[in-house]
């Protein structure tokens, strides 16, 4: 994996980094394989996956055609029905380099405040296309899907990573999710790991329901993640970093149980809709997630925890021309009453971004 200095479309300086699978693959292209790889994760099928890594379907398909030939190994699956997913290597890869990430941005995160620091005085602060870095959510999904004239880019990342990769300056707006019980003193402390006060505002823009989805009637009767593991079901995980997966963990902790209590504890995905999917595909028992995924797959569901999804940016952001669009299309007639129509959502007040602590008021 390398790393270099580049100058983006925003003008704010920044690190990245790239593996180098030239000695593995010879000498086709492989810069696009792993956006291509993390897209699918994402739950994607190919051709929106391509898109999003800038490339045709079917150079999106040689690519990983190729590949698969020099590794001798599938990268992707095909399933009648479910389109591309990614095999277990591909899985391992993706989660790899979501790893290596978090874990490079750290190192770099010096060198690239002083670069920006150094270039501050002659660059934009904010740029005219936002990236948006968001937990995974449907409502969300459905509006950027559906909607018309959203000028900013979006991709899906766990809470945690999303928050650190605000903390690095890697996007301009971050979408998280934290549990109402929350005091706000815990959620100033969780923020405080990533953000600055004096930097950072937060928005509330919904309440969510998160429980267990299982099989349409519930005919394990499953009530709790202790029930789960009493009676050995199998369970579907989300992964490291995500802030689903951090409830998870809080409340298998608050049930006196460890990871390995839960059979299926390993097995990952990376979407609410991946959970609901692999759960109606009878390749688990139980899984954790938001109400609206169980009825989009005719599942049941047995609500355990409301909780608040928003945004944080930069102070700077939202009073720029650019975030105060984004905002009124937030907060527009069109994305409230899809949301409404969703279930286990409810809209917030209409406000503007604050302080952390009234994020849960």
């Amino acid at each position: 994996m390398s790393s270099s200095a580049t100058k983006d479309r925003s003008a704010v300086p920044r690190l990245r980094w790239e593996w180098d699978l030239g000695p593995l693959l010879g000498d086709t292209d492989t810069s696009r394989l792993l956006p291509l790889l993390t897209a699918l994760a994402e739950g994607g099928a190919l051709g929106v996956a391509a898109k999003s890594a800038g490339m045709s379907y079917r150079s999106a398909w040689g690519l990983l055609r190729h590949c698969e030939e020099a590794l001798g190994v599938a990268l992707v699956v095909m399933e009648r029905g479910r389109g591309t997913r990614l095999s277990e290597l591909g899985e391992s890869i993706v989660q790899l380099d979501s790893a290596a990430r978090l874990t490079l941005g750290v190192a770099h995160a010096p060198w690239e405040r002083r670069l920006r620091d150094l270039l501050a005085p002659v660059v934009r602060a904010v740029p005219e296309r936002l990236r948006v870095a968001a937990s995974h959510d449907l409502a969300l999904a459905d509006w950027v899907e559906h909607g018309r004239g959203i000028s900013f880019d979006l991709f899906w990342r766990g809470s945690e990573e999303a928050l650190a990769a605000m903390g690095r300056d890697e996007c301009d707006i971050v979408g998280f999710h934290v549990p109402e019980a929350w005091t706000p003193e815990q959620l100033v402390a969780s923020l405080g790991r990533f953000l600055k006060p004096a930097v950072h505002a937060c928005l509330p823009l919904m309440r969510r329901c998160q429980g267990l989805i299982v099989a349409r009637g519930n005919p394990h009767r499953v009530l709790t993640l202790a029930d789960a593991s009493r009676r050995g079901l199998r369970m579907v995980n989300r992964q490291r970093g995500s802030g689903t997966r951090s409830l998870i963990d809080q409340l298998l902790s608050a049930n006196g149980l460890r990871p390995e209590d839960i059979e299926g504890y390993a097995h990952e995905e990376f979407t609410h809709e991946a959970i609901a999917a692999t759960v109606a595909a009878g390749q688990a028992d139980v899984g954790f997630g938001i109400e609206a995924a169980a009825v989009r797959y005719d599942l049941g569901f047995v609500p355990l925890v409301w909780e608040r999804y928003g945004f944080a940016m930069r102070k700077t952001t939202a009073t720029s021309v650019e975030g105060k669009a984004f905002l009124a299309r937030l907060h527009g007639n069109t994305f409230r009453q899809r949301l409404i129509a969703m279930p286990g959502y409810e809209p917030l007040p209409v406000r503007a971004p604050g302080a952390w602590s009234d994020f849960l008021v």
